[in-house]
């Protein structure tokens, strides 16, 4: 059996290379800024996780405002560090303004990160939304004939017709209000997060209880 040929990536090589090189250069100016142990190689760690999120959010489209911010902040980071260990400043003696960038960097890991995060799951949350609301809006026929008008009739909450997507969907908004308050959800408030009709919100507080 003949052995299949490996062919190397050139790009892939010079990415791996330049990925180390910038992962070196934050550990040691993390550890010359008095920040050794675990806590130096964590900083390179912070910074490439804080890139990673951020283009991620810029690929999908959504608050591309907040991924250029944060992107810039993260590449502001890193490449700092590769250009304060090309000998433009001393490593033995860094100075004070340094020290504190430093050690403020994980305060601005954590908020960058925590804000990318929240706005990934609220524009998840409203492409569900969107998505059960089509599952229960029928699209209306090319040509529907005209009918009399017929008074409606009320509807009960326990007759209402409930798609399985949007009980789903009613889950997780109320597990979210119950995390966020303490209290159960009430069904005017999940009628205004879904948008929905008063009986269907009544029929999905019933799937609730």
């Amino acid at each position: 059996m003949r052995a299949l040929p490996v062919r190397i990536d050139a790009v892939l090589v010079q990415a791996l290379i330049a990925a180390a090189l910038s992962f070196a250069h934050l550990h040691d100016l993390a550890l010359a800024a008095g920040q050794g142990g675990w806590k130096a190689w964590a900083y390179p760690v912070s910074v490439d996780l804080l890139l990673v999120a951020a283009w991620r959010r810029l690929r999908s489209g959504e608050a591309k405002t907040a991924g250029w911010c944060w992107f810039l902040v993260a590449l502001t980071a890193s490449l700092g560090a590769n250009i304060a260990t090309a000998g433009l400043l001393d490593l033995n003696d860094v100075p004070d303004w340094l020290r504190i960038l430093v050690a403020g960097w994980p305060a601005i890991a954590f908020l960058g990160g925590t804000l990318l995060a929240h706005g990934a799951t609220t524009g998840t949350l409203t492409r569900e939304r969107e998505s059960a609301s089509k599952a229960i809006t029928p699209e209306a026929p090319a040509s529907a004939p005209e009918l009399p008008a017929v008074e409606p009739e009320p509807v009960s909450p326990s007759t209402t017709p409930v798609p399985p997507a949007l009980i789903t969907l009613a889950r997780k908004v109320a597990d979210e209000h119950r995390t966020r308050t303490g209290t159960p959800i009430d069904t005017s408030t999940l009628r205004a997060r879904l948008g929905v009709p008063l009986p269907l919100a009544e029929a999905l507080s019933t799937h609730l209880t």
